[in-house]
């Protein structure tokens, strides 16, 4: 070699050495360190919107982001309070390849386009009425709201990702008659569902809301990605399978239920669960035995779940599904307040449960093209939310836990598909 050639190639090498120093690179910690967690959720989707990518750094540092850096992204953070760090091109490739060693159960899942999304929710519904919305309202998420008229107009085929309100598929209004049958709010729910109804041309309310939760399951085949809270897991399983027969009494649908219909149930037509019992009680809040129901009502300070830890290089989308600062959660109560495991399907994953019980919390599974993911309770920073609460104000739980399990549903649809190893 002669020895001028081997200065250009010292020249060209400390070139591209500071080319790569030089590649800034914005990192949004998802650790103890952030300010705003469920910003964090927001910002990254914001950025996506301006054609950014993202890497989801899998199990570092509670779930990182890790962005190009620009200016505006900068700015961005400090107007919504969400803590960053610039990392010159030095530093960022140690963290690939320490979240990429075959060592550490960590994994880089880039992210490249937002989700379109859809929220099944009757009309009037404030944000705060639900969870979801309200996390997304708060995250500065884009969404659009759907009901049973644009569902049974496959609408939902515009839409990436769809949450299901916590609504009762089965016709019955949640149960609340021997409650709450007098109260204003009841009667308005009823009148509206029952004006919705017959405008779309169904005899009763269950017949309706059947037919929207079969929308539903053909999106979901087709390749859409369902996530649900609270009541709209269990009574959506619960309207499918009783597809052929009425569970409704009369003083939900007009006429009695068909005395038969646990026999009848087909839980061919389920997602999640299976073999479950009917609870043919009107006037009893419980659905089915789907629901455990609020075991820890009395001692709340002593109710917690736990995540259960994948391995991200092997098993994605549940290790995306489960990012979290914490591994033990606290828990709070629902219509649907914790699913019975002995009852799921078996290809469904838990994400998370409460150990040594029978109480899942938290679960996802693959059907046809599509997946759904369900959590159950309804307000993770409110234990025990009541009809007519305040909403929840989340500038006070910015950091917190459970609503980050929502918000990783947000982004699981904008996650670059791979290969699973073998």
């Amino acid at each position: 070699m002669f020895p001028y050639h081997k200065h250009i190639i010292i020249a060209l090498l400390s070139i591209l050495s500071a080319m790569t120093c030089s590649a800034q690179k914005l990192l949004i910690p998802m650790d103890l360190t952030q300010t705003d967690h469920l910003k964090a959720y927001g910002l990254t989707y914001w950025a996506l919107t301006k054609g950014a990518k993202s890497d989801w750094l899998l199990n570092y540092r509670g779930g990182s982001f890790m962005l190009d850096y620009t200016d505006e992204i900068a700015a961005e953070c400090r107007i919504r309070g969400v803590a960053f760090e610039q990392v010159d091109g030095g530093k960022s490739a140690k963290i690939y390849a320490e979240v990429q060693s075959e060592e550490n159960n960590t994994d880089v899942v880039r992210l490249e386009k937002p989700p379109k999304i859809a929220v099944y929710t009757p009309p009037g519904y404030k944000p705060w009425d639900d969870a979801v919305t309200l996390a997304m309202e708060y995250a500065e998420v884009k969404y659009d709201k759907l009901w049973d008229e644009e569902v049974l107009q496959d609408k939902l085929k515009d839409y990436d990702w769809l949450h299901v309100h916590h609504e009762d598929f089965t016709g019955q209004y949640s149960k609340f008659f021997a409650a709450f049958g007098s109260q204003p709010w009841y009667v308005q729910q009823v009148t509206l569902l029952q004006s919705t109804a017959r405008k779309l041309g169904f005899a009763k309310v269950s017949l309706l809301k059947r037919a929207v939760a079969e929308k539903i399951r053909e999106y979901v085949l087709a390749g859409g990605f369902m996530f649900s809270m609270c009541r709209g897991t269990d009574s959506f399983d619960i309207a499918l399978a009783a597809h052929n027969t009425d569970i409704c009494e009369e003083m939900y649908d007009g006429d009695p239920a068909d005395p038969n219909c646990q026999q009848k149930l087909d839980f061919s037509r389920t997602l999640a669960f299976e073999n479950f019992t009917l609870s043919q009680n009107p006037y009893d809040v419980v659905l089915s035995d789907i629901d455990v129901g609020p075991t820890m009502i009395a001692q709340p300070q002593n109710d917690y779940f736990t995540l259960f830890d994948f391995s991200a290089k092997y098993d994605p989308v549940p290790t995306m599904l489960t990012q979290c600062h914490v591994n033990v959660v606290r828990g709070y109560l629902g219509q649907t307040t914790s699913f019975r495991k002995s009852l799921l399907k078996k290809y469904v994953t838990v994400l998370a449960e409460r150990e040594g019980t029978e109480e899942v919390k938290y679960i996802h599974a693959t059907v046809g093209r599509g997946t759904f993911t369900w959590y159950t309770g309804h307000d993770p920073e409110d234990y025990q939310h009541a009809v007519g609460d305040p909403p929840t104000d989340l500038h006070l739980h910015k950091n917190s836990p459970g609503y980050r399990l929502i918000l990783n549903n947000i982004l699981f649809p904008a996650a670059k598909k791979k290969k699973q190893k073998t």
